[in-house]
This record gives structure tokens, sequence and C-alpha cells, in this order.
């Protein structure tokens, strides 16, 4: 079968793959300028990305030609395919298959299923590609290239169990009604060091909160590899060798918790993946579906119940950093009996005052700051020193061209994702138009009263105060690379004021502190983030002697 693409408009590019039927899904057509990886390896938000073009294929017949051109596709970081420029390009094309789904509240929608890989459009199994070829292209000639989609993205290996570590994966019952097909939660259990020997011993539960995990993040019962090479450079933190420095924190951490001081809890990473994201932010959503209920209501009491957890609210605590900071707090604010503190590093926008560089309520356009005159987009990334390398509209760009609908399966999609309610359409409201930045205000209210952390505390304060009080506590850089501080600060702002009881909780800020920072004065940011573990596990069992109900047993997992 050919499917015509029009790269502008004298230039079409060919795909020819081995399919039957109808195709759904969203068909990516990348170019790259090097060859320092595939082409769908290099979409990115920042300075170095390539170029990509999306194309929504909607009960695509197997035997019919599709033309991509400048009338039909949207790309990023140019969003008009006519506008490329002449040059050397490496092409290939992907296409991110998507599954319809006939959900419980009637709508039908059609979603790409997360296969193992934690939605990743470059990684996900089953996925069909081409291999890049090298063409030359110039917008002024005409030229036609033909390309293959003869490579399919393989399974992923279930990750194996250990001694300490071990893995389970449930049906979830809620999310199976919602979706109208089966529905799978996982877990990754670190079982506590004398968990066989001590076998009447009931446990608390740490619950780790974050982006989809292969297996439990930080944990390496081996030294590291002596001979392995120091000369990998992290761009990001400046320094040689992380690789073997990541390996050194893993292997520190298995000592300490073997160790006869580390308490004896359960550890748990959850996959929670959903048809939009690689996780669903373990809250209950509209267009999500229950997720809240069931990682609170299932997947946890199952965990505890297969490995001897305590089973109580006041025994259970979350943290997380980024996407699992935000987490970590929502599920304490939206589950007040049910959790016993939680500890959020670096958290998603936790005010929606300051949604990212942006006020939803008071703003008219995302992506622009008001003006008469002068238009100045808003940022979106910076590094320590506050230098840009991405705007708040250029990261949407690159979401829309892999997937409208508030399916790119990125940042700005998930929020829409969770916190809208669902259109006439089945998918999200968007909470701005994706090509304009123009806020929806209905949007808006929607979200403040659902999901604005900041604003739900203060108002449910007087009902929740006492189940709340002592157990929340918020870490954040000052720089942080998408400005999540700046939700902080209003966050601590209303809690300072909070009484009858006063909040008694924790706001803590770290100074040019990026992305990630949990608290730690005494380690740089590329250590400190490694250690999530070793840092919050010991400080909420100390915490625990203030929060958990009198008379409860505090001392028998403490062997």
């Amino acid at each position: 079968m050919l499917v015509a693409y029009s790269v502008t408009a004298q230039i079409n590019v060919t795909v020819k793959f081995p399919s039957q039927g109808t195709l759904d899904g969203r068909l990516v057509l990348m170019l790259s300028k090097n060859d320092k990886s595939e082409p769908r390896f290099q979409i990115l938000d920042g300075h170095d990305t390539q170029l990509v073009f999306g194309l929504d294929l909607d009960n695509w017949a197997a035997n019919t030609p599709k033309v991509m051109n400048a009338n039909n596709t949207f790309g990023y970081p140019i969003q008009n395919s006519k506008d490329i420029p002449a040059g050397e390009y490496f092409v290939q094309v992907l296409l991110h298959k998507y599954e319809t789904f006939h959900r419980k509240d009637g709508k039908t929608v059609k979603l790409p299923m997360d296969r193992g890989e934690g939605q990743q459009w470059n990684l996900a199994p089953g996925n069909i590609y081409s291999k890049p070829i090298k063409v030359s292209l110039n917008p002024k000639i005409a030229k036609n290239i033909e390309v293959k989609l003869d490579q399919t993205i393989p399974p992923i290996e279930e990750p194996k169990d250990t001694k300490y570590i071990k893995h389970i994966k449930i049906q979830s019952k809620l999310l199976t009604e919602f979706w109208g097909r089966p529905m799978y939660l996982g877990a990754h259990i670190l079982l506590p060091e004398g968990f066989d020997e001590h076998k009447d011993v009931k446990y608390p539960l740490a619950i780790f909160h974050g982006h989809f995990p292969s297996d439990f993040d930080g944990f390496r019962t081996t030294p590291p590899d002596a001979n392995m090479p120091t000369d990998d450079y992290s761009p990001r933190f400046k320094i040689y060798g992380y690789n073997k420095i990541v390996q050194q924190e893993a292997y520190d951490f298995y000592k300490m918790w073997t160790g006869p001081n580390f308490p004896r809890v359960l550890a748990i990473e959850i996959q929670h993946a959903c048809p939009y994201y690689d996780d669903s932010y373990a809250v209950n959503s509209e267009s999500i579906g229950p997720y809240g209920d069931a990682i609170t209501y299932e997947l946890i009491p199952y965990i505890e119940k297969q490995f001897r957890g305590i089973g109580e609210g006041w025994a259970r605590f979350t943290y997380g950093g980024s996407t699992g900071g935000w987490e970590a707090l929502a599920v304490q604010v939206k589950y007040p009996n049910e959790y016993g503190g939680c500890y959020a590093a670096c958290p998603d926008p936790i005010d929606f005052r300051a949604f990212t560089t942006v006020d939803i309520y008071k703003d008219k356009n995302a992506y622009f700051y008001e003006s008469d005159f002068k238009k100045t987009e808003r940022p979106g990334y910076r590094d320590y020193l506050g230098q840009l390398t991405a705007t708040l509209k250029e990261m949407n760009m690159r979401e829309l061209a892999l997937g409208t609908k508030s399916r790119g399966g990125q940042q700005w999609d998930i929020w829409e994702a969770v916190f809208s309610p669902v259109g006439k359409d089945g998918y999200p409201q968007p909470i701005w138009d994706k090509k304009t930045g123009v806020i929806d205000k209905k949007v808006a209210e929607y979200w403040k009263e659902n999901y604005d952390l900041t604003y739900i505390l203060k108002r449910d304060w007087p009902k929740y105060g006492d189940k709340w009080r002592g157990k929340i506590r918020i870490y954040c850089g000052d720089m942080d690379n998408f400005y999540l501080n700046n939700a902080v600060y209003l966050a601590e702002a209303e809690l300072k004021n909070l009484n009858s009881p006063a909040y008694e909780g924790e706001v803590d800020y770290g100074d040019r502190a990026e992305h990630c920072w949990n608290g730690d004065h005494t380690q740089p940011n590329y250590i400190s983030r490694l250690r999530y573990h070793r840092m919050f596990i010991p400080k909420w069992v100390e915490d625990m002697k203030k929060t958990a109900p009198k008379g409860v047993d505090l001392t028998s997992w403490r062997y």
C-alpha cells in the first residue's frame, strides 16, 4: 500500500507499510539535520530539536493514499511544511497507533493505549516506523521520496522478581468499567529487610509517586561496575560519569535499607499509565476515569493484603517530585483519611494563579503577555541562571504536532486531560485554544473547583483541617526550570494564614536550585534527586509520632 506525503507543495513522501483493514492514529513525519540518533528521538522542547509534522488518521483504509501538505498538517518548530529550508535531511515516518474506547459515559474516543512503555509515542511496542533515509530537499524543486514502514517496535520485557523487589499487576474493576475494556494497575514493591523472617509483623506503606517506572528505581544490590566508563557527560548537571554516580547511589541505598537503623516499611512505586500519558495523576477525572479511587481503594489494599501492610490511613504516606510531587499532595488533599502525610517536591502547579507562568483566572492569553503594542511570549523552560530554551507556546506547539485533542502524550496535554471536563466530542475541553493561546474561563473555573490544590485546601480547611494538620510538606528550587516555584509561593502564603487548626507543615526552597530539588540543602541537585527514599522514609517515621493516632503500634516494625 502507498501513502503519499507532500512535505511542501513540490515535495512528496510516499509511505509503504504492511497493513490491512483500517488504521487510526497519528502519522508523524520527522526530518533531522544530523544522524546522532534516529529522528524520532530528536523531537525536543530545547534548541536541539529537529522537525516534526503530524497528521491524524481516522478510519484510514489501508489501500487509500494520504497526502501530507501545507494545507492539512501541523508541525513543530516550523508549523507549515512549506517553510522547511533547503538542505540535507534524515527522513523518518512513524505511525502512533490509536485504539477505540467505548466509555461508560457514552463517549467513543480514539487514543493510544499504553503497551508497557509508559505512553511514549517513539517507544510504544507495536508502533510501526521506517528506517531513516538521507535526502536532499529544496522547496523550489519537485521531488518524490519513498519510505517503508517496515520496522515494528518490539514488546517490552517484564521485570523479574528478586529477593527484595516484587512486581504485581491487577485488573481494576473501576477503570475497566469506565474505559469499556480491561485496564490494569501495577506496582513495584521493595520489601523490608527481614520480611521473610518476621512473618507476624505488619508494615507501614511508603508510596512513591512519579512517572511510569520500569522497575523500582534507585535500588541496587551490587556495587557499580568497576570497568564502567566515566566519560559520559550530563549536559543538565554539567558533570562527567553521572551513570556511575547513579549506580553508586542505588547501591548505597541498598546498604542503608538493609542496615540496622533504617525503618522497616514497604516501599512501592506504582504504574498507572492512562491513554493520555505515562501516569494518571492519581486522581479521579472526567476524561481519564476514577484513577484516584482505583489506586486508593483497589491497588493499595491489594498490596497491603499481599505483603502484610498495616492497611490504615495513618500508616501510609506519599512522596515524589514533579508530577509525583503534585500527586503526593493531591491524594493527601483528595483522600484526607487514607494517607498520613505527604512530601511534595518541585510539584507541578499546585495553585493555578501560577500555572507555570500563566494565571488562568486573570490572564486572557496563555502564550503572550497582555500589551497594546508588544507581543512578548511567556517563558516555558529556563536554566538556573534564567537562560530560556523554550517558550510556553513552543512547548504546546510540539504537543499539537504530536497529537490533537489532548493526545500529544506530553505535559500540557495531560494537565488538560486530567483537569478539564469532557467536551461534546468525548475529549477534554481545552483550557486554551492550542494554536492561539486564548483561555477558556469556564474551563478555568472547573479546574479551580476540582484541581487547584491551594484553593481546595483553603476552601475545605474548616471541614478537613484536623485531617491535614501536620501532614503537608512542600519543597521547591527557587529557579525551577518550569517556574513551579511561583505556585509554591502562593500556596505557602495561604497555608500560613490557615487557622483552627494551623497547618503545622513545612515549605522550603533551594537557592538557585533547578527542577526536582527536594529539600536537601547539603547536596547538589544531581545527588539529592536520587535520594527520595532514604530522605523521606526516615523523616516520615519521625513525623508519624505526631500525626499517628494515639495507641497505634509504632514499634513492632522497627526491629
